[in-house]
């Protein structure tokens, strides 16, 4: 049988028991045995599968997984995130629109200590939605504002999704993740513009702002936010340092929090027992979603497709940026349809090497698949932040205030998006500072 056929076939398969209702992980682990039966044989099967589970709980790049999630469970438990957005909102009271602003900005704050988009979505709608609807903010955009800010965890270090590609495609994890410092900066900026000229236009989406604050609290409360800036600085300072691997600085990070934790006295002892229960549960949830997409890399490495695909778009004549731009255009349509770690583990083993044989660079793309990432967190019908705030809002939000509010964010992510394809620079500037 042939061996592209073989893929194709498991490719199809895989759709299919997703659709199912198959968790993503099963489906394309049994694609994958199945396949290499067909192509390779059974021993090759038997031993691949042998090996499979201790090669990824042995891979020590895969250790930054757990400790990250950690780190940003403590974070999420001290209450220190809650500080910074009172901070910010005090400095912006006066200003139309703040709310939305110091949601963006505490969003990003907490993006440098918690790696899952999920985690800040739900935890900014607890602390900032709210207060919004109090104010009489417009309880949609309100939603699509934490929807939005809540993917910056995917991009700002320590991002969990930034560490699975690492982990997907061997790439250096310590290069992505200052890859996306950049990026994640570069979106809050958007954010925090798009919003100033969205209230402007549409003075109904944020009341006059009426709180005073003087310039002595205003000062006062920015006491609460260095816990953030030491962990950050610790995290990333440690990775473009070179003294310690993105895995040995996730476990310092999160040691870090939990000492400002205790020195803080937010941190009890079941506080600590439910962050480390919930560390395990989500660990063990990527773990097997990495060993599916391990096991799906070994059947294309085994059947030749990358390969095959590599000589079938150099033969179609097409120029190397149509590539890039029509998997662009893929992504974002996927998006719509899949939640965004099944889209990152079936697309990757077969996407990444295709990119890299095209001529580019291996952190830019990453970078870029990440920002994909992100907007396939929020675009409906399926992003998984937009039923993250839905759930965690307690009937204060419908899903259809939701698919309307997110639009506006939407708009301004995929605008961040084209300025990264457009200027690569922004993106290898601090890994090529590190490297040299």
């Amino acid at each position: 049988m042939d061996t592209t056929l073989i893929v194709l076939c498991s490719i199809f398969a895989m759709l299919g028991m997703m659709a199912f209702g198959l968790p993503v992980a099963v489906s394309m682990i049994l694609v994958s045995a199945t396949g290499m039966m067909l192509s390779v044989g059974g021993n090759y099967t038997l031993t691949t599968f042998t090996t499979l589970p201790y090669s990824v709980a042995g891979n020590y790049t895969f250790a930054a997984i757990p400790m990250f999630v950690f780190m940003g469970m403590l974070a999420g438990a001290t209450g220190i995130i809650k500080d910074i957005y009172q901070a910010a909102n005090m400095w912006l009271a006066r200003v139309r629109g703040g709310l939305y602003m110091a949601t963006t900005i505490a969003a990003a704050a907490f993006g440098a200590v918690n790696g899952s988009t999920i985690v800040g979505a739900a935890l900014f709608t607890r602390i900032a939605l709210p207060e919004m609807i109090a104010l009489k903010y417009d309880r949609g955009i309100a939603a699509g504002c934490i929807i939005g800010a809540g993917t910056f965890a995917a991009m700002i270090p320590p991002s969990i999704t930034i560490v699975l590609y690492g982990v997907l495609t061997s790439e250096s994890v310590g290069q992505l993740l200052l890859a996306g410092i950049i990026p994640g900066l570069l979106t809050g900026v958007i954010y925090l513009v798009g919003i100033a000229v969205m209230v402007r236009v549409r003075p109904s989406w944020a009341p006059p702002p009426v709180q005073r604050h003087t310039m002595r609290e205003k000062f006062g409360s920015l006491k609460t936010v260095w816990p953030i800036g030491i962990v950050s600085f610790i995290v990333v300072g440690g990775i473009y340092s070179g003294l310690v691997s993105p895995s040995a600085a996730g476990a310092v990070g999160a040691l870090a929090v939990l000492i400002v934790g205790l020195l803080l006295k937010r941190m009890e002892r079941g506080a600590i027992v439910t962050c480390f229960a919930d560390t395990a549960v989500i660990t063990a949830a990527l773990f097997f979603i990495v060993m599916g997409g391990t096991a799906f890399s070994r059947l294309l490495l085994v059947t030749g497709f990358v390969d095959n695909l590599l000589d079938f778009v150099a033969g179609s004549g097409l120029e190397p940026w149509m590539v890039i731009a029509s998997l662009v255009l893929v992504y974002l349509v996927l998006g719509m349809l899949m939640d965004p770690i099944s889209m990152m583990v079936m697309t990757v083993p077969i996407v990444h090497p295709l990119v890299v044989g095209l001529g580019y660079d291996p952190i830019w793309f990453a970078i870029i698949m990440v920002k994909l990432i992100e907007l396939s967190c929020m675009t409906p019908p399926v992003g998984i932040n937009i039923f993250a705030v839905v759930g965690s809002s307690q009937g204060q939000i419908n899903t259809k205030q939701a698919y309307f509010g997110v639009i506006p964010f939407v708009v301004m992510e995929i605008l961040v998006l084209a300025v990264l394809l457009s200027i690569p620079s922004l993106t290898l500037y601090l890994p090529q500072m590190m490297i040299g």
